[in-house]
């Protein structure tokens, strides 16, 4: 059975900073592209950060770039997303997501494997 447990979110003021984890069981996580997307109210899912299974390539959406930092360590199947500079409008549900494959994937309906969520909410 797959599981993805997303761990480390909560409520941080804006500039500063939260780190959430995904702990993957039931897979062999370094077969995986992983991914964190984030998912606000009446919202898409959309992608936020995604890392090739080597950690060679990542991918960040334009609003995180330079703010957040997305890191994998294979031997523990765990992927963290390091969240700085943290604005009101990065409040969401963000989820951790796992694709069987090579290619670094940035749409949800290409993931095989979600997370439960973890809120994170910045006040103003």
């Amino acid at each position: 059975q797959v599981q993805l447990i997303e761990s480390g979110g909560g409520l941080v003021q804006a500039g500063g900073s939260l780190r959430v984890s995904c702990a993957a069981s039931g897979i062999i996580g370094s077969r995986y592209v992983m991914g964190w997307f984030r998912q606000s109210p009446g919202k898409e899912r959309d992608i936020v950060a995604a890392i090739s299974r080597s950690s060679s390539s990542t991918y960040y959406a334009d609003s995180v770039k330079g703010r957040f930092t997305i890191s994998r360590d294979n031997a523990k199947n765990t992927v963290n997303l390091q969240m700085d500079s943290l604005k009101p409008e990065d409040t969401a549900v963000y989820y951790c997501g796992a694709v069987f494959g090579v290619a670094v994937r940035t749409q949800p309906d290409e993931y095989d494997y979600w997370g439960q969520g973890t809120q994170v909410t910045v006040s103003s």
